[in-house]
């Protein structure tokens, strides 16, 4: 089977590799696509993303497909479903797993991090990490389970009551899926932070409010002129130390501030206590997706939130380091891979 192999920084090659056998609580899943996201692109720059990568590895986490084989102990499923799967398998004998707190597993394993992943034509998985598609899911929305279930651990966290004001910086995928969230949690009023103006007009069709270009606008007067003066949430996704220090600094009294994008691993940012003390500031972090991927799944299915119109360009395996190693070109939008 053609796969994509991680091989070190910048180093990333198409080549053939045996297809998995599959344990006998494990399926085999013939993977129709696979989502390019920003732990991809850490992995392939060298850095650690929410798991070490030990090389050689098949990159890819979120990925839908058709189980083609199962294992003589797998119950649930058959061959022929159409599924996704949580990435993040959990050991549920540690005490965090025993404490309720699974995502931080002692020994967890990540599909397409630890264990190869859905950059290939085929990836065997556990039973347990594996879910049926809903009849009006299709593989590329299956795809994006695995992301939604991440933003709705972290809009849970943010608190967000009907009513509230809220501001999300930065359009990309993950942006686009929070201000969406934030709406459906009942914010009265979602403004998006966004130089690009693909993606402002993106975020003003998905249900922003207001969309402002942070280069050109001044931010602060601008919120203010469209009446968000008490902003209760600002959701931080494009991973930067100067946005932080914005949300920080735009966030109103009583205010959650959730650090949502990932940075780099030596990343700091500037922090005015006194700040934080004057407004009573909450700040706060969200690592992955722990019990939530079946909401994902049915919000998708559902199609209250749309994650498609994000969406770019679909290429083979072929293209993707050229994607991996292009800032300009996954600026542009989210792109799947499909490996056949």
């Amino acid at each position: 089977m053609k796969s994509a192999v991680f091989y070190g920084k910048h180093d990333l090659r198409v080549e053939e590799r045996e297809i998995p056998e599959v344990g006998p609580q494990e399926v085999l899943i013939q993977v129709k696509a696979c989502g390019i996201c920003g732990t991809d692109v850490h992995v392939y720059e060298g850095d650690k993303g929410a798991a070490e990568v030990t090389p050689p590895t098949i990159l890819g986490h979120e990925f839908a497909g058709v189980i083609a084989k199962a294992g003589d102990q797998v119950r649930g499923l058959k061959v022929g479903d159409r599924v996704c799967i949580n990435p993040n398998c959990v050991c549920g004998g540690c005490d965090f797993c025993r404490g309720g707190q699974v995502h931080f597993c002692e020994h967890m394993i990540g599909y397409g991090t630890t264990v190869d992943g859905g950059f290939a034509e085929y990836c065997a998985v556990r039973e347990s990490q594996v879910y049926l598609l809903g009849e009006n899911t299709s593989f590329a929305q299956g795809a994006m389970t695995e992301p939604v279930a991440c933003c709705l651990h972290g809009i849970d966290m943010c608190g967000i009551e009907p009513g509230h004001q809220v501001v999300v910086i930065g359009g990309g995928m993950i942006g686009l899926l929070m201000l969406q969230l934030a709406r459906l949690a009942g914010a009265s009023k979602v403004a998006l932070l966004e130089p690009v103006g693909k993606k402002r007009e993106m975020g003003r069709r998905l249900g922003a409010d207001v969309c402002i270009d942070p280069l050109h606008e001044d931010v602060e007067s601008r919120l203010k002129r469209e009446g968000m003066t008490w902003i209760r949430c600002v959701i931080e996704c494009a991973g930067l130390p100067a946005t932080m220090e914005q949300a920080i600094s735009l966030a109103g009294k009583k205010a959650v501030v959730m650090m949502f994008g990932l940075t780099r691993p030596d990343a700091c940012i500037s922090v005015k206590p006194f700040e934080i003390f004057q407004k009573e500031l909450t700040l706060k972090a969200s690592y992955i997706n722990p019990c939530t991927q079946q909401r994902a799944l049915q919000l998708i299915d559902s199609g209250r939130l749309d994650v498609e119109s994000m969406v770019c360009n679909t290429i083979g395996l072929t293209e993707l380091e050229a994607v991996l190693s292009d800032p300009g070109r996954r600026a542009e939008g989210k792109y799947i891979v499909v490996p056949e």
